[in-house]
């Protein structure tokens, strides 16, 4: 035991009134209980030596199993022990709960069980069987009979010749009470007593006692710790409550040091401008009190993941100079009733005392969605932990001083009453950045890297449209990788036209040997690049690869002019041609039969774009309609399916003449392309066989030498630009 070494091998004199008062009132009851429960039962023999010795290594020295255990010297080893904790109450806590369990293991054994009365009799555990106990009847060595249980067990004294024809008490469980028996007792002069269930009450009591004792002894210690811990302000929920799920698990920052500032940020220059707002108004609130304003309550981010969300609360907490809190949506959701209440109602506490200040709900889609969709209807803890925020943060006292910010990318299944005005004052949508964005966001994660000449940003960004910012900020991190990887000292474009092909397409494969299907992938990928570049309104192609990436064993780039944002009719028509060029080129070149598997992606991508066409823009002879209903783009399986039956056969049959006619004339046009230039076709073939990979100014001067490229495709040659970060 730990607590050896704490005790002195004599027992210390009885305490006087000045070291009583050293001692603790929980304490005094959590040791008194034990040490009284041990006095019951001390006039008693112990049940085991490890009993004895237990109580030996509390008290130091031996103890006889006859004489019963004093509460004089259980209040001693009280006084001793809440010394300790008050001289050391940090290092002495856990060995005081291990005193507090080893008293709670010694009670019960102390105490015994139901046949404690037949113990103090000195009744053996061995016991004996009834044919045998008639037997040693019979031979007249039973000297002894005690009988409990109404008749039904006995304990009896008799020689056994095994032992020497010592006298052995064994238990004996007997059928019944009979008369006959107890002729034979007298007739054999055998001294035997009938004990009533009167005796027998007080081992009930005891076995009671027994088992409630560790579990009592537990938590009166685990109470008593948890009160000196919180300086007597213990309680449940309260901070020295030992289980506090009720408390908030927010980070507190009395003054945030996030390391980000709205330098930091680009490409969401709108957004940051109503967070600048925010800032001004917290540091100089007395321009907009002049004429009338209030500083909103809450602000609402809204985008796609990476699109900067999180890091503008970083900034706006490195900006505004005020105490800031941070917390995940899901930190409210417990598996126990009422803990997110509970935490909802602990935070917005530690913000008002703190007030002005900043709370930052990140993911609050975790707790804020629209109720009445749970299972448990308005008995949902997820929605009684919405409606203590919603009270919170615009009830009956308000919580004035206190700036709530939370971001999302699921506003659509956000409650209406969290958005409304009041609790969210602004909704700011942090949408992926466009070109300019873009230049900014890679011009902030440039700094710190190095980059060759060739390396210019504008490009880089006219390569990456639908690029988030967290996604262009690993774009440059697995350029450097690539360019310490490959030894070089900076970052070339080489690396970055990798790293790019890497995050679009996946992985680089093993380059396919000449052959049959390196020739036919070659065409195929040949077959898309003229289909898109002698189509009007097609955006120019960017390289032409063999390297076999992901699933793709060719791949195609076409780089956007400017940010597709809107798109004619044009456009659309004449990405489905080129994308239908790679199966004409199989067709024109190789015949029909050897038309292969590899146009299966393609032929998905265009089916769905000509179906869009007809069904939301409205782009055939259907007519200018939106054919496709709302419900089938919600995230409801049920509405989905409902909406797809809503629709009549014979629109349903339009719609797909109507999408067959435009895959159709598009194919057209990609077979007259590729039959007319074919001459061109070989040549280009030729060149990606030999190099594997060419540019899209080296496939168009080949190009132009055989044909005309319409005006509106043609893209002058890429002049490298020096970097400026």
């Amino acid at each position: 035991m730990l607590f050896i070494h704490h005790f002195p091998p004599s027992l210390p004199p009885p305490l006087d009134v000045s070291q009583r008062n050293l001692v603790s009132g929980s304490a005094v009851r959590v040791i008194k209980m034990a040490s009284t429960m041990a006095c019951l039962v001390g006039n008693g023999p112990s049940t085991s030596g490890s009993k004895l010795s237990l109580l030996k290594e509390f008290y130091g020295r031996e103890i006889s199993p006859h004489v019963p255990l004093p509460w004089r010297e259980a209040r001693s080893l009280l006084a001793i022990a809440s010394q300790s904790l008050d001289q050391n109450p940090h290092q002495s806590r856990r060995k005081f709960l291990k005193l507090l369990v080893n008293v709670g293991l010694a009670g019960p054994a102390l105490l015994g069980s139901g046949r404690a009365l037949a113990e103090e009799q000195g009744v053996s555990s061995s016991r004996m069987s009834y044919s045998r106990f008639l037997e040693y009847l019979d031979k007249d060595r039973v000297t002894k009979v005690d009988l409990f249980e109404n008749g039904t067990m006995a304990i009896v004294e008799a020689i056994s010749p095994e032992l020497g024809n010592r006298i052995q008490r064994v238990r004996v469980q007997l059928p019944g009470l009979s008369q006959e028996l107890l002729q034979k007792f007298r007739e054999k002069n055998i001294d035997f007593a009938a004990h009533n269930a009167q005796e027998d009450s007080g081992s009930l009591l005891f076995n009671l006692i027994g088992n409630l004792a560790f579990p009592l002894i537990l938590i009166g210690g685990l109470f008593l710790l948890s009160r000196r811990s919180s300086g007597g302000m213990g309680g449940p929920g309260g901070p020295g409550f030992p289980l506090t799920f009720g408390q908030s698990k927010a980070k507190f920052q009395m003054e945030p040091n996030t390391g980000v500032t709205f330098d930091d940020v680009a490409g969401v220059d709108e957004a940051k401008q109503d967070f600048m707002e925010v800032v001004e108004f917290l540091k100089k609130p007395e321009r907009f009190t002049a004429v009338g304003a209030r500083i909103p309550k809450g602000v609402l981010l809204v985008g796609p993941p990476g699109t900067g969300k999180t890091l503008l609360a970083k900034a706006i907490a490195g900006e505004a100079g005020v105490p800031f809190f941070s917390i995940s949506g899901s930190e409210f959701v417990e598996m126990f009733v009422g803990v997110g209440a509970s935490r909802v109602r602990d935070l917005f506490k530690k913000a008002k005392e703190n007030a002005p200040c900043i709370v930052f709900v990140d993911e609050i889609d975790a707790v804020g969605r629209q109720r009445g969709t749970g299972i448990g209807g308005g008995n949902d803890e997820r929605e009684q932990t919405l409606n203590q925020l919603l009270t919170e943060m615009d009830g009956f006292e308000g919580n004035t001083g206190i700036i709530v910010i939370a971001a999302t990318n699921r506003a659509d299944i956000l409650d209406s009453a969290l958005l409304r005005p009041g609790r969210f004052d602004r909704q700011v949508t942090v949408d992926v950045p466009d070109i300019r964005g873009r230049t900014e966001i890679l011009k902030v994660h440039a700094s710190n890297k190095k980059f060759d000449a060739d390396v210019s940003l504008d490009v880089i960004a006219m390569r990456t449209p639908g690029f988030s910012g967290a996604d262009l900020a690993n774009l440059l991190n697995e350029a450097a990788i690539l360019a310490g990887r490959r030894g070089k000292t900076a970052i070339s474009s080489k690396e970055i036209d990798d790293s790019i092909d890497r995050i679009v397409a996946g992985m680089e494969g093993t380059v396919m040997t000449d052959g049959k299907s390196k020739s036919l992938v070659a065409y195929h990928e040949v077959g898309h690049a003229i289909c898109g570049t002698l189509t009007p309104g097609h955006d120019p192609v960017q390289k032409v690869t063999l390297i076999p990436r992901g699933q793709a064993r060719g791949l195609t780039w076409f780089i956007p002019a400017d940010d597709p944002t809107l798109i004619s009719k044009q456009q659309l028509f004449a990405r489905i041609v080129g994308g239908l060029g790679g199966r004409a080129a199989e067709e024109v070149i190789f015949g029909e039969p050897e038309v292969t598997t590899g146009a299966a992606g393609d032929l998905q991508q265009i089916t769905g774009l000509a179906k869009q066409m007809v069904t939301t823009f409205g782009m055939s002879e259907i007519g200018p309609w939106s054919l496709m209903d709302s419900a089938a783009q919600s995230s409801d399986v049920i509405m989905r399916m409902m909406a797809r039956n809503s629709m009549s056969e014979k629109l349903a049959e339009d719609i797909d003449s109507a999408v067959k006619r435009i895959s159709d004339s598009a194919y057209e046009i990609a077979l007259s392309h590729i039959r007319n230039n074919r001459e061109a076709m070989d040549k280009i073939v030729e060149v990606l066989l030999e190099k594997e990979t060419i540019s899209g100014d080296e496939f168009r001067a080949i190009l132009s030498e055989f044909t005309e490229i319409p005006v509106e495709n043609r893209v002058p040659p890429a002049v490298p630009m020096p970097l400026l970060v």
